[in-house]
């Protein structure tokens, strides 16, 4: 038996929906209220700072960092007076002549005649004997310095 198209029921597929016209409303309503409620003036604020007051030069650098002190490793690898190896922490060549070393630490030092030079007069500079060194080489390491015009030279622990 056929059915006429007229009398045939069509069934339409169901969609599951939500209904965002209450959602909108609230997120706006609660838009509304931060904006109200929000109060933007403090951000604009001039906050005062309590600075110590600048004597002296101000063509001093804002950026100089602290002096790291200059380490310098005493070894002795042997018992004779020519067997010291004079270490240097950072990038600087392995010295064996402390000679060598107040020459070179004499081209670092900043003065009239050196202004691009990287250490200052009173730059520390840490003289480290290592266990096995002698100690008639480490006195010799640290009259290098003296002798290259530094004032801050101290004796650092030994070391391993």
């Amino acid at each position: 038996m056929i059915i006429p198209p007229a009398r045939r029921k069509i069934r339409r597929s169901t969609r599951i929906g939500l209904n965002l016209t209450a959602m909108i409303d609230v997120v706006f309503l609660l838009l509304v209220y931060f904006m109200v409620a929000t109060d933007f003036t403090k951000g604009e604020e001039v906050y005062k700072l309590d600075l110590p007051m600048r004597t002296g030069a101000i063509n001093a650098d804002p950026f100089e960092l602290d002096d790291m002190p200059l380490v310098i490793l005493v070894r002795s690898n042997g018992t004779g007076v020519n067997d010291l190896v004079i270490g240097l922490e950072g990038p600087y060549p392995e010295l064996s002549d402390p000679v060598a070393l107040a020459q070179m630490l004499r081209e670092r030092k900043i003065t009239e005649t050196n202004p691009n030079g990287i250490f200052q007069i009173d730059h520390p500079i840490f003289i480290a004997p290592l266990p096995q060194a002698r100690w008639d080489h480490v006195i010799e390491v640290f009259n290098a310095p003296v002798l290259a015009g530094y004032t801050n030279i101290r004796f650092q622990s030994p070391s391993s």
